[in-house]
């Protein structure tokens, strides 16, 4: 996530009852397709592994994989071969920033109709300062692991899924809004666009965005299930992906767990973690790294987000 400024809701005979039963039963077998099925749990163990292949790569290349640097071809290579070994059809968009060579990784599920695209989206690089493991190794990772279980699934979408990996989101969201612009008219086809930027934070909070209502909606109610308290996202407003979507008319949605901003009292006892401290308190630091994550806030955000396109798609 950026550091710009933040500009950032009559009792029936016993045999008439069976009889009504049984043909509940029968119409809801005849539901159960696999558009209409729920969505898998994603194992946290498989998110993690792609976070510790990230680290692995920012210990490799100075620490760190920001753009135009070998950390974030190395991290592009690693997203792009698995996406490609799981069946989807990807391509690599290429935008110049600050005088280097920067990337998109698009990724489209076979199938669905594409003038409804659900797009899910998370930024790929670091900052130059450290390895980006919450910031964003999360969100990648997390929407990595929900393609590959679409794939796992064979999920036959009644909507298109697309898939994005944004360059150069820390100078200013430079490889979405390339993205977007790119798209011209086409924006008209996307049904949604949910945005994943740092999903795993130390001492957590459970944010939602509140751009569009019924993306909004999607969210909190998958979190109500599990008696987890929600927030409407602030901190991040104008600050992240979605912004460029946002502008161009394309409703938006996401999840985030909090950054530089400090967690409150009462935030503290509706989701534990100390208050008085940042969310995040290595945002853009040397020690944002495999540690610097909260397991449970990954397993459960990555499960809202396969949750949501499951819905959403169908």
């Amino acid at each position: 996530m950026t550091r710009s400024a933040r500009t950032r809701r009559a009792v029936l005979a016993a045999g008439a009852c069976a009889a009504a039963v049984a043909l509940l039963g029968t119409a809801a077998s005849a539901q159960a397709t696999p558009d209409t099925l729920a969505a898998p749990d994603i194992p946290v163990a498989d998110v993690k592994a792609d976070l510790a292949k990230l680290q692995s790569i920012a210990d490799a290349n100075d620490g760190n994989r920001a753009h135009g640097t070998a950390g974030y071809q190395a991290s592009v290579d690693y997203i792009k071969g698995k996406l490609d070994a799981a069946g989807f059809t990807t391509k690599l968009q290429e935008f110049n920033s600050g005088g280097a060579k920067g990337y998109n990784i698009i990724a489209d599920w076979p199938g669905g109709d594409e003038s409804k695209t659900v797009m899910s989206g998370a930024h790929l690089d670091s900052v130059p300062a450290g390895p980006g493991i919450n910031d964003n190794g999360s969100g990648s990772a997390g929407i990595l692991e929900v393609a590959l279980a679409v794939a796992k699934a064979d999920l036959k979408p009644t909507k298109h899924l697309r898939f994005g990996w944004w360059g150069d989101e820390e100078d200013g969201m430079i490889g979405s809004q390339n993205y977007v612009e790119s798209l011209g008219g086409d924006t008209a086809k996307l049904d949604s666009y949910l945005n994943f930027d740092m999903i795993g934070s130390p001492n957590p909070g459970y944010f939602v965005y509140d751009d569009d209502a019924r993306l909004e909606k999607v969210f909190k109610d998958w979190f109500a299930t599990k008696d987890i308290a929600t927030e409407i996202e602030t901190e991040g407003d104008g600050r992240s992906d979605h912004a460029p979507f946002k502008d161009a008319g394309v409703p938006v949605g996401g999840l985030f767990s909090g950054a530089d901003y400090i967690k409150t009292d009462e935030q503290a006892k509706a989701w534990g973690g100390e208050a008085g401290k940042a969310f995040d308190a290595c945002y853009h630091a040397a020690c944002d790294t495999s540690k610097n994550i909260d397991d449970t806030a990954l397993d459960n955000n990555t499960d809202a987000i396969a949750n949501a396109l499951w819905q959403l798609s169908s």
